[in-house]
């Protein structure tokens, strides 16, 4: 029993250490050369034959408008989850069809590496950007940057969808659109350009199709999921040798 719990308690050790220092490593953004260039061109926006149509999601109905076709290859460098506890506004609007913002640059940004002196954040409704010199600014292609709010009624794309993390290549497919809530009155609309800024110039995409092309920092990714459970099974030993090991008092004897 001894042994045991000696091991449980080295393995926690071990494995939270390890856990922490992946963690900050595991969404560092790899270089240009990691990526096939030549596939993240500019996005394809395209008219539409899709007509205004009705989803449901939990127990919401939204109306959808689409507005164009398009099409976007491009590297994850920041997202937000609309189930995250920061996240009020998505609770507070209702909305559960808008699951997650995709934060994604293409073109120059990723062949020039200026994505690499760039710190990106994304919150409930904007992706910041934070240079460290006008110098990098001036190199930073603001047309080759989308914050992408992204629509889905679909368990399968869903899953897709949430397994995109930070230095992947991404590629998706469905209609820049607007949607409402009837019930609620909450509508939001969509950018139909890559040039605007300022409020307004987040496109709103209700997606068909997603695809993780090429997915970033594996080993690390992995290395941290080995760590982060096996420290929650090593504290569960703890807890069970607690419980359930015999209590061996200071005068006990063989």
């Amino acid at each position: 029993m001894l042994f045991l719990q000696k091991a449980f308690n080295f393995l926690f050790v071990a494995s939270f250490i390890a856990a922490a220092i992946l963690y900050f490593f595991k969404d560092e953004l790899p270089p240009a050369s990691f990526y096939d260039l030549e596939m993240l061109g500019e996005p394809i926006q395209e008219a539409t034959a899709m007509e205004e149509f009705l989803t449901q999601v939990e127990d919401e109905k939204y109306l959808i408008v689409p507005k164009f076709d398009y099409q976007l290859d491009g590297v994850v460098v920041s997202y937000n989850n609309a189930g995250d506890f920061t996240d009020y506004f998505h609770r507070y609007v209702n909305d559960y069809l808008n699951l997650r913002d995709l934060c994604v640059i293409w073109g120059d940004n990723v062949e020039t590496g200026v994505y690499l002196e760039t710190d990106f954040h994304n919150d409930s409704w904007n992706c910041w950007i934070r240079w460290p010199t006008h110098e990098v600014r001036k190199r930073f292609d603001m047309a080759q940057i989308s914050n992408n709010h992204v629509l889905i009624d679909n368990s399968a794309v869903e899953q897709k969808l949430m397994r995109a993390e930070p230095g992947d290549h991404i590629r998706f497919k469905g209609v820049l659109a607007e949607y409402r809530n009837p019930r609620t009155g909450f509508r939001r609309g969509t950018s139909i350009t890559r040039t605007d800024t300022g409020n307004g110039a987040c496109e709103t995409i209700y997606v068909t199709n997603f695809e993780i092309v090429k997915k970033a920092n594996r080993g690390l990714r992995m290395g941290f999921a080995i760590a982060k459970w096996s420290a929650i099974a090593a504290l569960i030993g703890i807890a069970f040798m607690f419980v359930f090991a015999p209590y061996r008092g200071r005068y006990a004897s063989d």
